[in-house]
């Protein structure tokens, strides 16, 4: 039965079509936003995945370039992998729903969005993200939803409810906020130093104006929602936790897990994992599921601890980081280093400076080609926990640390025109226990500073967790958490900024939403440490950008030429360019408004390109003295080079004082030559003399 639905949402209608395609998906909805459609699908497998231990969930953003009117590029014209934004859109709808499913839930999952067309005014990630939510509620999969997803930008001071594309990129805020009926579940945002009340501020606008989505969805579900299926649990029998607890007594476990060495809680845990095997060998089937149920015993003791006696499994006070360490300098010949160590999470960062030409371009769903001058990458090894497993190149995990850290210095870089240099900075984690993205944000932050990027202020980032008991009162939250808070912990709240505000938020949580009071305290908390470790560690590192870029970064000067001239410095298929670059040994790089950046390691070759295009775009003057090249010989004089492509002759009468009879008596090819400019001739032409200028 197909059925149509509508609501107003920032301005514009959401309609969203059910019924109409993709039937045989467990649950489908066909999303329109102003003219951006999306088809969001839910479906789900019959039985469960035999062994595993986690939900199976899969969630795609597919990026369609019929949807901007674009044919692919490169020899294949067909869409390849995922692009960085198609998988971070896919984490930022997987982050709020995968808590929302049974816990005890393993038949495989899949919400697909597929992006059919794009209307700049309504961009497709929110649409996939609400369509997502839509599809997984009116379907018969087991789902505690719905959730609503609502963006927020700013321009001069002002809220903007779901931006344009235009608006998210040239505004002061990014923020993306999921919520239940009751609670918020997740928070993605950058932001230009926007202070810690004003971003409390535009959360909860957010969740208010997601309740308004959530009634919206709750009418569709109760008139066209099939009835949840029955599914087979994969819950730890309560027969076989107690009989653990026989075996290794709840103050053993305790002992075991309560160490400030990660290396030493493994073994501990290796061990009682020895002995519960021994004394279940005969039971296939607790066998089969006795490392998850070692899992949740560890995990309900780690939780029980922190909540009843404040007490960390590393002996810390709940608000106390990790030791802190930083360094810079530590890699030789790269243009900056640094590293950034908080116990047992250890980052190196190494930046890279370059010509604006190497920016990236980003060929997506937006109207135009995209440069992005600004890279962070980010690495995570196997040995950096101590395992071993072949490298398949970045993963989701990676690709969204890195963005999270880009996003993070973004607001503090300085302009192209004030530094005119593409910058990548990549983030290897030589070794990891907890918040690994927020070690990077730091350690990017002092690289950048070490290679002489002059960034406006210093940024450092930290995560706050969070362990709740039965009711919404009953709560601890711990800074700086480590792996281990992390896996046991219901929340993963990272926050990045200067002394003056915050410039990105990443929150995920692994129960039904945060209350208010955990939000604003997790914000407080974040800023206050923060700013202890701009305080401790980095400023004691390096305290300001450096005056100058390193000795082996290149250097870049940057001139303005009126753009008429543009066509004379390329020359005729780039004759009179590359002829610069080659005798010089730079590279020049020019825009369409004029703007040419010379680009070289040595000071003479770049201040000599730099001579040859302030020549060639320029008029000779009468009686200014140039220097040039001869190039050809004539019966009535010699042709002087001044520089690629701009040439003068002087007659044979101006070559010396005295009277010559021939040309080459006095000059020969490739001499280099000094010349006083004459004016115009009779005719018109400029002319040149070598004798009034000796």
């Amino acid at each position: 039965m197909y059925k149509s639905y509508s609501i107003e949402i920032g301005g514009r209608t959401l309609t969203v079509d059910v019924g109409r395609v993709a039937k045989q998906a467990n649950g489908a909805a066909l999303m329109h936003y102003g003219d951006t459609t999306v088809l969001c699908t839910a479906t789900a497998s019959d039985k469960p995945r035999e062994g595993i231990d986690f939900f199976p969930l899969s969630v795609e953003f597919e990026e369609k370039m019929y949807a901007v009117g674009k044919i692919p590029g490169g020899f294949n014209k067909r869409e390849g992998k995922a692009s960085e934004n198609a998988v971070l859109t896919a984490r930022v709808i997987d982050r709020p729903m995968r808590p929302l499913f049974p816990k005890d839930y393993r038949n495989d999952c899949t919400l697909n969005n597929l992006v059919l067309s794009v209307d700049p005014e309504c961009r497709p990630e929110l649409v996939a993200m609400l369509g997502s939510a839509i599809a997984t509620s009116i379907s018969d999969i087991p789902f505690c939803g719905p959730c609503a997803t609502t963006q927020v930008g700013m321009i001069d001071g002002k809220f903007i409810i779901n931006p344009s594309q235009e608006q998210w990129k040239s505004g002061d805020l990014n923020l993306t906020v999921a919520s239940t009926a009751e609670k918020v579940i997740m928070i993605e945002a950058g932001a230009n130093e926007i202070p810690e009340a004003k971003m409390i501020e535009a959360i909860y606008m957010a969740h208010e104006e997601n309740q308004k989505i959530i009634e919206f969805i709750n009418k569709m579900v109760a008139e066209v929602g099939k009835p949840k299926h029955e599914y087979e649990s994969c819950a730890i029998p309560e027969e076989l936790f107690a009989k653990m607890k026989e075996i290794v007594p709840p103050e053993e476990m305790e002992g075991a897990v309560f160490t400030d060495e990660k290396q030493v809680r493994e073994e501990n845990i290796r061990n009682i994992t020895a002995r519960l095997e021994e004394a279940f060998a005969d039971n296939e089937e607790w066998l089969a599921i006795l490392g998850e149920a070692i899992y949740q015993y560890e995990k309900k003791t780690v939780r029980k601890m922190i909540l009843k006696d404040h007490k960390r499994p590393d002996g810390r006070e709940i608000t106390q980081i990790r030791p802190l360490a930083a360094e810079v300098d530590l890699i030789p010949r790269v243009h900056g280093s640094a590293m950034f160590t908080r116990g047992q999470t250890q980052i190196c960062d190494i930046c890279t400076l370059a010509p604006l030409s190497e920016m990236q371009r980003i060929d997506g769903l937006d109207s135009n080609e995209v440069n992005k001058r600004y890279m962070h990458h980010y690495n995570f090894p196997s040995y950096s926990v101590g395992e071993t497993k072949p490298s398949r190149g970045p993963g989701r995990r990676e690709i969204g640390h890195g963005a999270l850290a880009e996003r993070a210095l973004i607001p503090v870089l300085p302009s192209e025109e004030e530094f005119p240099y593409a910058i990548r900075c990549v983030s290897e984690t030589f070794e990891s226990n907890g918040s690994t993205s927020m070690a990077s944000t730091c350690a990017s932050c002092m690289s950048l500073m070490a290679a002489g990027v002059p960034i406006k202020k210093m940024v450092a980032g930290i995560s706050c967790g969070l362990v709740t008991g039965d009711t919404d009162d009953d709560f601890v939250l711990l800074t700086d958490i480590q792996g281990l808070e992390d896996f046991f912990g219901d929340m993963d709240f990272k926050v990045t900024g200067t002394t003056e505000g915050i410039t990105a938020i990443q929150m995920d949580i692994k129960i039904h939403g945060l209350t208010r009071p955990i939000v604003e305290g997790a914000i407080a908390r974040c800023r206050e440490a923060r700013l202890f470790i701009m305080d401790n560690c980095m400023k004691p590192a390096i305290s300001a950008p450096r005056e100058n870029v390193n000795e082996y970064a290149p250097k870049i000067i940057q001139i303005k030429i009126d753009p008429e001239k543009i066509g004379d410095v390329v020359g005729q298929r780039g004759k009179t360019i590359n002829a610069i670059i080659d005798e010089c040994g730079v590279k020049i790089d020019i825009t369409d408004d004029g703007s040419v950046s010379v680009c070289g390691t040595e000071k003479e070759g770049m201040d000599k390109a730099l001579e040859y295009i302030r020549t060639i775009v320029s008029e000779f003057e009468e009686g200014k003295m140039y220097s040039g090249k001869v190039v050809s010989i004539k019966e009535f004089g010699a042709f002087i080079e001044f520089a690629p492509g701009k040439e003068g002759m002087v007659h044979i009468s101006k070559i010396a004082k005295e009277r010559i009879n021939r040309v080459e008596d006095v000059l020969t090819l490739g001499d280099v030559v000094k010349c006083k400019c004459l004016g115009k001739d009779k005719m018109g032409r400029i002319s040149f003399s070598i004798k009034d200028a000796q």
